[in-house]
């Protein structure tokens, strides 16, 4: 096999690139054409796909991430300001009135719920 210049490869790589996006549009649409046609089918209205029944299976083709169970909706609020309403679940960061208010030597026990 000859060596290919840079330039070459460049010109190979970018002729790659369109073919990559070109055959991922194709499959996408067909992918879109495969939906509405099983929509269409089975008398499926976007509100049944988009709908969050509890008794519904998960038919997401996506994997959940590893050690996690999905989504589980929201969380209660654990911590209120009372002066102007904010609330934080006590999950995630902490949002920036209540780190505010611990900087200012408010302590964390003062917005429990």
């Amino acid at each position: 096999m000859a060596k290919l210049s840079l330039s070459e490869l460049l010109v190979q790589k970018a002729a790659l690139d369109k073919q990559i996006a070109e055959t991922q549009r194709a499959e996408r649409a067909d992918a879109v054409a495969q939906v509405r046609t099983l929509m269409a089918q089975y008398g499926l209205t976007l509100a049944d796909i988009g709908s969050k029944s509890a008794a519904a299976p998960r038919t997401s083709l996506a994997p959940v991430a590893k050690g996690r169970k999905g989504s589980t909706g929201k969380v209660a609020a654990k911590y209120r300001d009372r002066t102007t309403g904010q609330t934080w679940s006590g999950r995630g960061l902490q949002p920036n009135w209540l780190k505010a208010a611990l900087a200012s030597g408010r302590p964390l026990s003062e917005f429990v719920i």
